[in-house]
């Protein structure tokens, strides 16, 4: 049989990491999963979204409003009740924010606005900074369109402004800072560590974005994909909100955890300039986002009932973060070199091992804990870059989102027995 030609964009998708995850998690069901950074299926808004669905089909015309199709920049009424949202998060009046449902767009998922954003700034060779670690899911899809990303040493703060102005140093003094489109930052609770970037640094963040906008503006995306799931600690103020010319900084925000990933409602506020190329894209890839998904969270959002569902989830994923903490604590903290980092919010526990212990997917320490001792976690290095100085070997991100806290206790304590094995 004639082999098939594939784009060069195929072979830079290949092998991606959350596949096989999925794959582990398919194939190997009677093992505790401390990878699967799903919702608790049981705090899922089933009765909630079966109201909303009842009150927006009960009369013919919303119905068939909401049945039809929206925009390509999403529904004007929730684009606009998306701005009254983001107001209450951000502290302020809508008048105040300095923006308008123009600067607006509703995508399915945040995962299409990271695909739509990658397409519309990145030609192969171009550069993006992330943190060291970062989320690893959108190293994939940086990956799948040629472009090269380079991590920033972070700390239990987040990443370290000082590090990230001597990279884009590094980079000038190389030829190579026309490159870099993009700084990219988790900043609440994130996907893989659960750190939680400093109040102090966001405002330096966007210093640095505007200082080394020589030739071109280097833009920064603040994914807050966990924001509204804070357990402890105090609320601090985006990265976007320092940005008060609004042309430096793009702020993302998801549906997924804080309400339902079944349903794929995300939106980004970005600067004005860069709305159009946007949805121009997005109109050639799906010419508007499900407009029956964003008339629920519309729906929800005008009612309360999305911010009754964010007060449940607080309180029941807080009581799950603590069962984790507390079983770290119990099997891990007689083991020399283990460390784990205490998360504000958001669904992770950053843990490292000793130096030694490698947690990749070939390992002894993942078959074992995967075939004998029925856990699964996800090996932290995917975390990073292919090839980062930065890269260690010796990490995992555990996950407390899906499990009971009697689980969560239970794979702890076979997370622990796997690690004293290869210890």
């Amino acid at each position: 049989m004639t082999a098939i030609n594939f784009s060069q964009r195929r072979q830079w998708a290949a092998d991606q990491s959350i596949s096989f995850l999925m794959q582990q998690g398919l194939e190997n069901r009677d093992v505790i999963s401390l990878a699967a950074g799903f919702v608790d299926p049981k705090t899922l808004p089933v009765s909630e979204v079966s109201d909303v669905v009842s009150r927006l089909l009960a009369d013919e015309a919303t119905g068939q409003s909401a049945l039809q199709y929206a925009a390509t920049a999403g529904s004007g009424e929730l684009r606009s009740l998306l701005l009254e949202h983001l107001a209450g998060v951000e502290g302020h009046s809508v008048d105040s924010l300095g923006v308008t449902a123009d600067d607006v767009v509703v995508t399915s998922g945040s995962q299409q606005f990271l695909q739509h954003l990658t397409d519309v700034l990145f030609d192969p060779g171009d550069i993006c900074l992330v943190a060291a670690p970062t989320y690893f899911v959108y190293l994939g899809t940086l990956n799948g369109a040629g472009v090269e990303t380079i991590a920033v040493k972070t700390d239990e703060h987040g990443i370290c402004p000082d590090a990230l102005d001597a990279e884009l140093a590094r980079l000038e003094q190389a030829g190579q800072l026309h490159l870099v489109k993009l700084i990219y930052l988790v900043t609440w609770f994130e996907n893989p560590s659960g750190v939680t970037l400093a109040s102090d640094r966001r405002s330096q963040i966007v210093d640095i974005a505007k200082r080394w906008s020589k030739s071109q503006r280097l833009l920064v995306l603040e994914d807050a994909a966990y924001r509204e799931l804070r357990y402890s600690g105090e609320e601090i103020p985006s990265i976007w909100s320092h940005d008060t010319s609004r042309e430096h900084v793009i702020l993302a925000q998801t549906f997924s955890k804080s309400f339902s990933p079944g349903i794929r409602v995300a939106y980004a506020v970005m600067p004005r300039d860069l709305v159009p190329a946007i949805h121009d894209v997005k109109g050639n890839f799906d010419f508007g986002s499900p407009n029956f998904s964003q008339q629920i969270i519309a729906e929800a959002l005008r009612t309360g009932s999305y911010r009754r569902h964010v007060d449940l989830l607080r309180n029941s994923y807080r009581v799950k973060r603590d069962a984790m903490l507390a079983a770290a604590e119990k099997y891990f903290s007689d083991i020399d070199g283990v460390s784990w980092l205490r998360p504000e919010g958001g669904l992770y526990v950053w843990m490292s091992l000793p130096e030694q212990i490698d947690t990749g997917y070939s390992a002894p320490l993942f078959q074992r804990a995967t075939k004998t001792d029925g856990v699964m976690y996800v090996p932290g290095e995917i975390a990073y870059p292919t090839g980062s100085p930065l890269q260690k070997k010796n990490q995992m991100r555990l996950s407390f989102g899906v499990a009971t806290p009697e689980t969560l206790d239970e794979g702890m304590r076979r997370l622990a027995t796997a690690v004293r094995s290869v210890l």
